[in-house]
């Protein structure tokens, strides 16, 4: 996200996947993270940057987010998130 130019605190990032993971099953899929990213961004971005910036969290290329992608990408972010915090990101509705 911040490579958007998005720089959500850990409550605001946990606020934006309870409200569109959808399908509820503790990961964010791309039609889910578009919602997200356009809820928090006030100029629309072409759907290739978006699509790019979700890759960067996707690293195995599945289409979904996993809670060990998250980690890995938050704490290359500077955010040392604990397990108990990357479960409840993930599965709070």
């Amino acid at each position: 996200m911040r490579s958007l130019g998005q720089n959500p605190t850990e409550a605001e990032l946990q606020d934006m996947i309870n409200e569109v993971d959808a399908d509820g099953n503790g990961t964010v899929d791309f039609p889910e993270f578009l919602t997200m990213m356009a809820r928090k961004m006030k100029d629309t971005d072409s759907e290739e940057e978006i699509r790019d910036a979700f890759c960067v969290f996707d690293k195995d290329g599945n289409g979904y987010i996993s809670a060990t992608e998250l980690h890995h990408v938050m704490t290359n972010l500077g955010e040392n998130l604990t397990d108990d915090e990357l479960v409840q990101m993930m599965t709070a509705k």
